[in-house]
C-alpha cells in the first residue's frame, strides 16, 4: 500500500491542486489529509489563492480516495459542503505490520500521545513543521504543510511506501526520509 499525507491546506485553491497533481504523480493508493481543510485560522496569514469554495469542488471530486481527520479549523459547517467525512480525532491505518495512527495534531500530539504500542507510529500536521523520527519507544511523522509552512520550511507532502517515508516538496524534490 502507498499513502499520501498532507496536512494543513487552509482554503488554497493553489496549494489543493499542486497537492491533487503529485497524489496523481505519485500513484498512491490513498491520501491521507491531517485537518485544518478550509479555513486559514486566526493566526495565519491567508494563504496563496484563498479559496475555500474551490477547495471544496476540488476535494469533492476524489472524496472516494480519501482518509481525513479533523483539523482545530475544522468545523461542522465545513462538513456540511464536503461530501466526505472529516469530524474523525483520529484513523487507524496498517502499513503492513506496523499501525500508524493519524491526527491532526491539537487534541493527540508528543505531549498527549494516543494509546499506542512500542513501535506504533504516530502522524500528525498542526504544527506546519515537517518531522520524521524515531523514538525510544515509537516513531513520529509530520508531512509539514501544504500551503502555510513554517520555520522556513517549503510546502511540503509525504509518501509512506515499503517502510519509506519521504517527505517531498511539490518540485519533486526529497527534503527528509526515514526508513520506518
Amino acid at each position: 500500500m502507498k499513502y499520501m499525507f498532507a496536512s494543513d491546506i487552509h482554503g488554497s485553491a493553489y496549494y489543493c491542486k499542486k497537492m491533487l497533481d503529485a497524489y496523481k504523480e505519485e500513484q498512491a493508493d490513498r491520501l491521507i489529509l491531517l485537518g485544518d481543510l478550509l479555513y486559514h485560522g486566526p493566526r495565519n496569514d491567508l494563504p496563496k489563492d484563498y479559496a475555500p469554495k474551490q477547495v471544496i469542488q476540488m476535494l469533492n471530486e476524489v472524496k472516494e480516495q480519501l482518509y481525513v481527520v479533523r483539523g482545530n479549523c475544522d468545523a461542522e459547517v465545513d462538513q456540511m459542503v464536503l461530501q466526505f467525512p472529516i469530524m474523525a480525532d483520529y484513523c487507524i491505518l496498517m502499513d503492513g505490520e506496523r499501525i500508524l495512527y493519524a491526527s491532526h495534531g491539537h487534541v493527540y500530539n508528543e505531549e498527549n500521545l494516543p494509546p499506542m504500542k512500542q513501535g506504533d507510529i504516530f502522524v500528525h500536521g498542526h504544527t506546519h513543521v515537517l518531522r520524521a523520527e524515531k523514538k525510544e519507544n515509537y516513531t513520529i511523522l509530520n508531512p509539514g504543510s501544504v500551503s502555510i509552512p513554517k520555520e522556513g520550511n517549503i510546502p511540503t507532502y509525504a509518501v509512506l511506501e515499503n517502510g519509506l517515508f519521504s517527505i517531498r516538496g511539490f518540485d519533486g524534490e526529497i527534503v527528509k526520509e526515514l526508513q520506518l
